[in-house]
């Protein structure tokens, strides 16, 4: 091997193996006996071989690269399940290529065009591809594609996720149990968050209560937002008794405010986020929120690429569920 770069030849004859299975383990580790895997990543190892991925895809094997979009990093509630997500990935021998699309998504055509240039084994959107033109061009392109953290009527091809409404409505009823009667929404301008608003709006008159007071703020939501929600409070008609904010970024900025000014939480003001976020246990007081099982998310997607790789059928709507977590503040 001198002079140049170890070949697969070269595994397969340290390993005592054929390069057949060698190529069978790099592709589908699973299916070569544990010693024998063994021995390979040992060879792997000492001579410092590398794959050519790039020859392995255009073979037609699977390319073992993932391609994760996401709206934004910065304070996002995707953090905890895109983290999850790209551990199960890797720990199961792919490669993720995260790309942000921008909480507008003004870059999602030019990711999702980039994604299948380098022909990704799957592409997973935490983002909402609403342009009908480019939902039809992803379900004839023969890549699985994965929509997390919604739960779509009829999903591009497959969803993992939740209804939005739905965790709108079940706030709504566990705010009216808990004795509040004047709630007042704060909502990022986006689908989701509207639907959560919605769901929570439709529930609450519903039950009896008057439609609740409602302020919309610019995505991504972050701290400062909720600062200046406290401070429109003044502006309403009512008081509210409960602030039900669209993030628990949100949610933290809204108590920081209300404390400074000598308000107590829950006392004089409740106050509930979004996203159960580890901000939220580690606030004073901790927050009340709105949970998702972003690990879930994570082992059901890995879930669906394995069922895909053996050719085997899978659901198209995967509901996992959320919960409401009560903490001090509401």
């Amino acid at each position: 091997m001198a002079g140049r770069n170890p070949r697969l030849d070269d595994v397969a004859a340290m390993a005592g193996v054929s390069a057949a299975t060698v190529s069978r383990y790099l592709n589908s580790p699973e299916v070569v006996a544990a010693a024998t895997g063994a021995r390979i990543r040992e060879a792997i190892e000492k001579t410092g071989y590398v794959q050519n991925l790039a020859a392995t895809a255009l073979a037609g094997s699977r390319s073992r690269l993932i391609a994760a979009l996401v709206p934004d990093i910065a304070q996002s509630i995707f953090n905890d399940t895109v983290e999850a997500m790209i551990d199960e990935l890797s720990s199961d021998g792919n490669s993720v290529m995260l790309a942000l699309t921008g909480a507008d998504n003004h870059r999602l055509t030019r990711e999702i065009n980039m994604a299948l240039g380098r022909r990704v084994d799957a592409i997973i959107l935490t983002g909402i591809v609403s342009d009908e033109e480019m939902r039809q061009r992803l379900r004839s392109a023969g890549t699985t594609v994965i929509e997390t953290w919604g739960l779509p009527d009829d999903p591009i091809d497959v969803a993992v996720g939740f209804s939005h409404r739905a965790a709108g409505e079940e706030m709504a009823r566990f705010l009216r149990q808990r004795g509040y009667r004047r709630p007042h929404l704060v909502v990022p301008r986006s689908t989701r968050s509207e639907r959560r608003a919605d769901g929570f709006a439709t529930r609450w008159v519903h039950d009896g209560g008057a439609a609740p007071t409602r302020l919309e703020v610019n995505v991504p939501s972050h701290f400062g937002q909720g600062r200046l929600a406290y401070r429109g409070l003044s502006d309403l008609a009512e008081q509210p008794d409960v602030v039900v904010c669209g993030s628990d970024w949100i949610a933290q900025g809204l108590i920081v405010e209300a404390q400074a000014a000598g308000i107590r939480v829950p006392d004089q003001l409740a106050v509930t986020g979004f996203g159960n976020l580890r901000l939220a246990g580690d606030m004073r007081p901790t927050i009340t929120s709105m949970d998702v099982d972003g690990a879930r998310i994570a082992r059901e997607v890995m879930r669906v690429l394995r069922a895909r790789a053996a050719r085997q059928e899978i659901e198209r709507r995967i509901d996992v569920g959320f919960r409401v977590i009560a903490r001090e503040s509401a």
